[in-house]
């Protein structure tokens, strides 16, 4: 791997506190990078702050989020001592947005190479991209999924908050096959915003429809490689910071449920989450959400080490059904209670209980359909 250390700030955040954690403590167990050691190589997952924000506001200066997270996240008790977390500390901000955004891309690419899983703590939500960029050197395929209130397809000279999924989504070459938006709000979504998605074959779930059934966005998940989160699909009470949200959105416990799906997904190697402004968080209450959704995030990625091959047809209990003339078999896991159903090609789908049940019905699942139209 590539040597790391110039891309980052020379003094991480372990060395400048003076908290004295307890051994149970996450900031007594994730190992962190300092100025004289840097070597992730026996990690299962990084953490990677960068506070560029000039994405969403040209003026912006270089934000604490990142330490704002690790000042919560430290404080948090480890329960799963197998999984080694290392904290490569924060991306030096470069000259331009473009230098900073550089080095994010090349940090990202490594990890990426190393077969790292990243958490990427941001800064404003255009990083995603540097995400995104990191699969893209590799020329890589993935499914990428975003969580937001805002579907942000701007059109503008600039990539910048508001618009970089035009260029995720539409750049040649491109590499998403697949792209399902999470949360959106009606009521701040132009309707051709929607159609476009529509027209790529891409998923979108309005913010009432994933809450009615927070469980059918695990096999989303389950099958990203890339998930980006922004704060402000957290409801104004249960994200302070976020003065320009909705007083409508995910709960703090909901957002914790989908970053654990996350974890939880074999193929999901990079999470980021922006948004945070460490500035206008009253009583550190954002910050210490996204503690928690990273806790929960590790938590599920504790199940995805322990979840079966679905070659091992003895760890999965197997159920055949018909539905309009259609032979099909769904699968679950005895370790998880997890769902897959088998496509006609043979490959087997993620889903849900809920698909199951509309099966046994005599009706098509929605998901059934969507994928069989990405495979034509």
């Amino acid at each position: 791997m590539q040597d790391l250390r110039p891309f980052f700030a020379s003094k991480h955040f372990i060395e400048i506190t003076n908290t004295q954690y307890e051994p149970l403590q996450w900031g007594a167990q994730i190992e962190c990078a300092t100025e004289h050691s840097f070597n992730c190589e026996d990690a299962d997952i990084v953490i990677v702050g960068c506070g560029e924000s000039r994405g969403e506001n040209k003026d912006a200066l270089y934000s604490a989020a990142p330490d704002a997270v690790r000042e919560q996240l430290y404080q948090l008790y480890n329960w799963h001592t197998g999984i080694k977390i290392y904290d490569a500390g924060n991306i030096l901000q470069g000259a331009s947005i473009d230098d900073t955004r550089a080095a994010l891309r090349i940090v990202l690419h490594e990890l990426h190479l190393a077969g790292k899983v990243v958490i990427v703590l941001g800064g404003s939500h255009d990083l995603t991209l540097q995400q995104y960029e990191a699969f893209k050197k590799s020329e890589t395929l993935i499914n990428a999924s975003v969580i937001d209130m805002l579907v942000d397809l701007e059109e503008s000279e600039e990539i910048n908050a508001h618009s970089f999924l035009m260029d995720m989504l539409t750049g040649s070459p491109n590499f998403v096959t697949h792209y399902s938006h999470i949360g959106f709000q009606s009521y701040y979504v132009h309707p051709v915003m929607l159609e476009t998605l529509d027209k790529l074959r891409f998923d979108f779930f309005r913010l009432g429809k994933v809450r009615e059934h927070m469980e059918d966005m695990e096999p989303v998940l389950r099958d990203s490689n890339l998930l980006s989160f922004d704060l402000n699909a957290v409801k104004y009470s249960d994200a302070p910071m976020n003065k320009n949200g909705s007083p409508n959105g995910f709960a703090g416990d909901e957002a914790c449920m989908l970053t654990r799906y996350a974890g939880m997904s074999g193929k999901l190697s990079s999470l980021g989450i922006y948004g945070l402004d460490e500035r206008k968080d009253k009583d550190c209450m954002t910050a210490t959400l996204v503690a928690q959704m990273i806790w929960y995030f590790i938590d599920g990625y504790f199940v995805r080490k322990n979840e079966a091959l679905l070659s091992d047809k003895n760890e999965f209990i197997e159920y055949h059904l018909q539905f309009t003339g259609n032979d099909i078999v769904f699968i679950k896991s005895k370790r998880s209670n997890r769902w897959w159903m088998q496509l006609p090609n043979g490959n087997f789908e993620p889903c849900s209980y809920n698909d199951y049940l509309q099966a046994s019905e005599n009706e098509i699942p929605e998901r059934w359909l969507r994928a069989q139209e990405r495979n034509i």
